[in-house]
């Protein structure tokens, strides 16, 4: 399982993702381009020394990660407040690949069409979003209970 990262806004954002995975022995997959210069400086302060341990592989656009992640196989499951299926509802596999969009937009509608699966966290009605990395968190747990790959 990893988490796919498309083309992240906030460096404080994409650091906490890139600990969540480090911690949880996943892999991490960012595209670019980021909304901000991607380094160990930029994301050092939610990172902390987790950056190190963590297992990221770069592309240059969705296209390198695509080519990427179907010679790898597992399926796109993307986190989206378009979804239509719940996470607790859906039957991940221990192959998949959970991508988050940009924190200002999202994915765009190619990318929407090329998932395999939208899932969408269920919320209070006037809420529009959680934040992104606190949704990857939610997503991956469920993913992690149900597949039984929880670290130890």
């Amino acid at each position: 399982m990893r988490l796919a990262l498309y083309c992240p806004d906030i460096p404080q954002n994409a650091g906490t993702m890139i600990r969540l995975c480090a911690c949880l022995g996943l892999g991490v997959d960012v595209i670019e381009p980021c909304g901000f210069t991607f380094s160990d400086a930029s994301l050092r302060r939610a990172g902390m020394d987790y950056l190190a341990r963590a297992a990221i592989r770069r592309h240059d656009d969705f296209a390198a990660f695509e080519t990427a992640r179907a010679a790898a196989g597992g399926r796109l499951v993307l986190l989206t407040t378009s979804g239509d299926v719940p996470p607790h509802r859906f039957a991940f596999r221990p192959d998949d690949v959970i991508m988050v969009g940009r924190e200002s937009a999202g994915v765009p509608p190619e990318v929407q069409a090329l998932a395999d699966a939208r899932l969408r966290l269920p919320m209070v009605g006037a809420a529009r979003s959680l934040n992104v990395a606190v949704s990857a968190a939610m997503v991956l747990h469920e993913a992690l209970r149900q597949t039984d790959q929880f670290p130890g």
